[in-house]
């Protein structure tokens, strides 16, 4: 091989070379962008998810103020506040105000599923099927399933024969689906312990459906009924309702909350928090919570969302 042969050669080595340096420098640097940019977004992820939970501090000492005229309402009402530059609306719910699916009847059960889009059929069965998931027999109610049906239907698993632990336990009852569910969801508890729906904290959606009347409606059954001196008219009166003492409420000391609290900078994606607490009080009657439990919302309805803007009823800054 002649010199020039060896510096042709020794060229293209170094052109080589040279285009697998850059191309390694090319593939670094859009490791690096990419690392960068997923590192940025966790950042603010963690930042406005901070923010969030800030709501929900501010929530539970706001629900539980000596003052009642100071006091946050528990009846899915929604306040917005400024915090650090970001907006904050929170939405806050007394279980007391839903419906209890260890301990509704037949009648309250059957409102519950008419506010879905399954047929009456179908109803009827979920309500059967409900009462026999969350009684301590195997006989088998009318419309119900017990352990037979669900080997029927090929399921591994049979009804519990007891109180429903969590809500989202009903989504294993015979017939249940996730549209039904996602329907019922907001309307339904397993804290409340009460067989009636408490008026003075039953949030609009739960009226409705206990009132077949619309929102707007609702809102006018829940005004009259919070004057004591007006006795409620015949047609918006509902069996399913009671009327306590509201004044009561945040001194229960068994009460449950559900508070959502969503966060978002200069309009942007927004994060949201959802914790169920119980108030509790220790040897030193001090008060103190417990989480029921806490979830990140990934997904479902906008507390900004212009549907909500009717249940806004109150905006402050908080520093």
């Amino acid at each position: 091989m002649n010199r020039k042969t060896q510096s042709g050669l020794a060229l293209v080595i170094v052109i080589w070379v040279l285009s697998l340096l850059t191309i390694m420098a090319g593939s670094f640097a859009l490791t690096m962008r990419r690392e960068t940019t997923v590192i940025s977004a966790l950042r603010d992820n963690a930042e406005i998810l901070s923010v969030a939970e800030t709501g929900l501090t501010i929530a539970q000492k706001m629900l539980f103020l000596e003052d009642k005229d100071k006091r946050w309402l528990a009846d899915g009402s929604i306040y917005q506040l400024q915090f650090q530059g970001a907006e904050i609306r929170v939405r806050s719910f007394s279980e007391q105000g839903k419906i209890d699916i260890n301990r509704a009847n037949e009648a309250l059960l059957m409102k519950m599923m008419e506010s879905t889009s399954a047929e009456q059929e179908t109803q009827e069965k979920l309500v059967g099927a409900i009462i026999d998931w969350r009684d301590n027999d195997d006989q088998v109610g009318i419309n119900g399933a017990e352990k037979q049906q669900y080997e029927d239907a090929g399921l591994a698993y049979q009804p519990a024969n007891k109180e429903f632990q969590l809500i989202e336990e009903i989504q294993m009852v015979l017939g249940m689906n996730d549209t039904m569910f996602l329907q019922i969801k907001p309307l339904i508890t397993v804290y409340s312990g009460k067989e009636k729906v408490d008026l003075d904290v039953a949030s609009k959606e739960v009226l409705q459906v206990l009132t077949g009347s619309d929102l707007e409606l609702a809102d006018d059954l829940k005004q009259q009924k919070q004057d004591s001196s007006e006795k409620p008219s015949a047609d918006t009166e509902s069996p399913e309702l009671e009327q306590t003492d509201a004044e009561n409420h945040s001194n229960d000391n068994n009460s449950v909350y559900t508070i959502i609290s969503q966060a978002r900078f200069n309009a942007d994606a927004e994060v949201g928090v959802r914790v169920t607490i119980k108030k509790t009080v220790d040897i030193n009657q001090a008060a103190s919570f417990q989480v029921l439990d806490y979830q990140q919302i990934y997904q479902g309805v906008s507390l900004f969302s212009d549907e909500m803007e009717q249940l806004l009823v109150i905006a402050q800054d908080e520093s």
